[in-house]
């Protein structure tokens, strides 16, 4: 269960009155998330989602929402945040900050085919593109910097082979990070964790994304490489489907080639994306946060996904 912050209806009464939607007519907690407490919302002017956020203080959300605004405002199918009276974006709800952002269609497509693949593909492309001019900057904060802090922080929970694993992972992609060639790829806002949970659709067709609360400044190629290694991979063995691949690769590159340098870095990328994942899966179950109310997701599929990476090249990007 995801609502940590209970909220009725009556609750809501005057402190929606800030709000050009009329008043609250249908409040349901949504059980997905394990980071805030989220509710389906229904006013007397349509269906939105509220969100309190139980780990984010009001001084580290205006980087996410503004950057929801800014790419909803450029035709990318993300949640609208909605601004009060006074043109605030984040207000507080029972002490804490808050959020309400128009509702999606669809749902989300747990069983993705190439077809689904390629919308991701071409979407995430024109979301770099339309977060060029975004004025705000906040650095990846589950990046690099982090991977190396967290690594000696898990390193004694784990097994000699993990650990090994994990220390010369962490030393390939700080070597990596230091080329010429890493530091000349395109960068810019990205999502960082564009799961098919994150994503909806009708029967083909993606009406939306969502969850931009590991978004930071980037690397773009990270951004595909994380999309890629959970859109297009066999759950069940951590390989990629090489369909699935070709469909995103292909989609993205026809709004935005990449360059000499994307293709050279593919392989690293994808082992980056695979190694950011294992480590906070490592972090969550190994040391979890003070009243964490869920269960943290299993490492050891990021840990295989990490192990094929470094084993079996993937498909490279389109020239």
């Amino acid at each position: 269960m995801a609502v940590f912050t209970a909220v009725s209806l009556d609750d809501l009464t005057q402190w929606i009155k800030q709000f050009p939607l009329g008043q609250a007519v249908g409040l349901e907690g949504i059980s997905s998330g394990i980071d805030n407490s989220n509710f389906f919302l229904t006013t007397e002017r349509g269906e939105y989602v509220l969100t309190i956020f139980e780990n984010l203080g009001f001084e580290q959300l205006p980087f996410y929402v503004q950057l929801m605004r800014h790419l909803s405002e450029r035709g990318i199918p993300v949640p609208a945040p909605v601004a009060n009276a006074d043109g605030e974006l984040v207000v507080p709800l029972h002490g804490k900050p808050s959020i309400i952002v128009s509702r999606l269609s669809g749902a989300s497509q747990l069983d993705p085919q190439p077809v689904h693949c390629a919308e991701v593909g071409a979407m995430l492309a024109r979301m770099h593109l339309a977060a060029r001019d975004f004025p705000m900057a906040q650095p990846n904060l589950r990046g690099l910097d982090w991977w190396v802090a967290t690594a000696p922080q898990v390193l004694p929970f784990l097994d000699e082979a993990k650990a090994a694993l994990l220390r010369t992972e962490v030393a390939y992609q700080s070597g990596f990070a230091a080329t010429g060639t890493y530091a000349q790829l395109a960068r810019g806002p990205v999502h960082a964790d564009l799961f098919r949970n994150n994503v909806m659709f009708q029967g083909e067709r993606l009406t939306g994304c969502f969850d931009f609360y590991f978004a930071g400044c980037d690397t773009w190629l990270f951004d595909v490489a994380v999309t890629v290694n959970d859109w297009c991979v066999d759950l069940a063995s951590g390989r990629l489907d090489e369909a699935r691949v070709r469909a995103l690769q292909g989609a993205y590159h026809a709004v935005r080639p990449f360059t000499a340098g994307e293709q050279a870095s593919w392989q690293p990328m994808l082992r980056a994306g695979a190694l950011r994942f294992w480590l906070s899966r490592l972090y969550d179950l190994h040391l979890p946060r003070e009243a964490e109310l869920l269960t943290p997701h299993d490492p050891t599929h990021f840990e295989r996904i990490l192990r094929e990476r470094i084993d079996h090249a993937a498909p490279e990007l389109p020239v």
